[in-house]
């Protein structure tokens, strides 16, 4: 029987992934509340202190990514979250609490620049990109179905039921670093005279201003991701009269929809810049936020419920067009010799905003509800403008996406591979 692609095995690895952590993830706060005894609000100080702490493994992750490979950082990071999970039921006060959450949140923060640097390693060129937006449909499907099995375990009213929950978390995480360690890598043969050196450490990502340009200009989209989570409920509820049950619907809404469409339509923009559906992303979401902003003069009614939905819709487009697009442009502009170093740096433009977004969106919404999704706006299309600007000092495979050439044991029958086998991107 023949073995499933190294790709086939890494979407069934992300899908076990979600699913474990879709189970998870709504109660994280209710967890630790239930099987503890502690103050909601002290859970999430131990939790957020955990996570701010955590930031210190994304700089590290990328040093190990580009020693050891980006394969064996991200089973590690499985295997850390696993022993973490394991020990949850075991929790019976706050220092505990923060003992076993720690090796987690310095899991869940290298895994993003690992992941990434794992994927630019088993898919190059288009290909890419096709592998991101199926990873980014297949995880979102699994996070819901997760979800729907942790409402299922706690329907059975067992006290028993949220450690069950965390039990099958950390046997997901396992059995995705099972089937990611199985999958061969695909590194690029050193160039001639040997492989460039790697001394100077993140001094060379420094140094590397058009993707440092491309990292910061990330950061304001990066806030305007948080809003479906930190700004909408509030925004609905309290400036809109809108019901908590709608928060809900419109999240849903979000998640199925990138279900449902990240695949197709990432295989449209195959054929256009990279750069170009990336800034286009930016700017539909800053045209939703400039919906979002309207709403708010409107009288509360039916209309307003209706233009809300719309909005989500045009957030979700954005979100589509955005996606997988930059996260395959960042990952092919970085050089592949400190790929882990570039990626844990863009990664901050990522931990840094969903870390301070709760303080600087609810603030912002204190002041002006308005105010804060007309300040967003500025910012992602600001955002836009930056990337369209910094095309032309970006690498030319990183911005034109080009098919890539398979190796013969992955093409299928009957087929051959044309040309040299070596793999056309980076």
């Amino acid at each position: 029987m023949k073995k499933p692609s190294k790709q086939v095995r890494y979407m069934i690895g992300m899908v076990v992934d979600a699913t474990g952590s879709g189970m998870y993830l709504p109660l994280s706060l209710l967890y630790f509340h239930y099987v503890t005894g502690l103050p909601i609000t002290k859970v999430g100080v131990i939790m957020t202190s955990a996570a701010v702490v955590g930031l210190v493994s994304n700089p590290v992750a990328g040093v190990l990514i580009d020693r050891f490979g980006a394969r064996t950082v991200v089973v590690g990071g499985y295997v850390l979250r696993a022993a973490g999970f394991c020990a949850y039921p075991f929790v019976d006060n706050g220092v505990f609490m923060f003992a076993v959450v720690l090796p987690v949140a310095l899991g869940d923060m290298s895994f993003p620049p690992a992941i990434q640097s794992f994927v630019a390693e088993i898919a190059r060129g288009t290909d890419r990109d096709k592998l991101l937006a199926a990873q980014r449909s297949l995880r979102n499907a699994g996070m819901g179905v997760g979800g729907l099995l942790a409402g299922a375990a706690l329907a059975l009213g067992s006290d028993s039921a949220y450690h069950l929950i965390v039990i099958c978390v950390a046997v997901g995480y396992l059995v995705a670093a099972a089937l990611i360690r199985t999958i061969p890598t695909d590194r690029a043969a050193p160039p001639v005279g040997g492989r460039p050196s790697r001394k100077g450490g993140y001094l060379l990502v420094a140094r590397n201003r058009p993707f440092m340009a491309l990292s910061l200009l990330n950061v304001p989209t990066a806030f305007g991701y948080m809003v479906l989570s930190v700004s909408l409920p509030v925004y609905l509820t309290q400036e809109l009269g809108a019901s908590s049950s709608m928060v809900g619907v419109l999240y849903a809404v979000n998640t199925v929809g990138i279900a449902l469409l990240q695949i197709p339509v990432t295989r449209v923009l195959g054929g256009y810049r990279r750069t170009r559906a990336m800034a286009l992303g930016a700017a539909v979401f800053a045209a939703s936020f400039v919906f979002f902003a309207v709403l708010g003069t409107f009288p509360k009614g039916t209309a307003v419920i209706v233009g809300v939905f719309a909005a989500t819709m045009a957030f979700t487009a954005g979100e589509l067009l955005h996606g997988a697009t930059a996260s395959a442009l960042v990952a092919q502009t970085a050089p592949e010799e400190t790929r882990g170093r570039h990626l844990a740096i863009y990664q901050l433009s990522w931990a840094v905003p969903i870390a301070l977004a709760p303080a600087v969106l609810t603030a912002l919404l204190s002041v002006s509800a308005i105010g804060m999704w007309l300040l967003l706006a500025v910012g992602v299309a600001g955002a836009a403008l930056g990337v369209l600007r910094l095309e032309r000092r970006l690498p030319e495979a990183a911005v034109h996406p080009r098919p890539s050439v398979r190796p013969a044991d992955e093409q299928p029958a009957g087929e051959q591979s044309a040309g040299e086998q070596r793999p056309v991107g980076t």
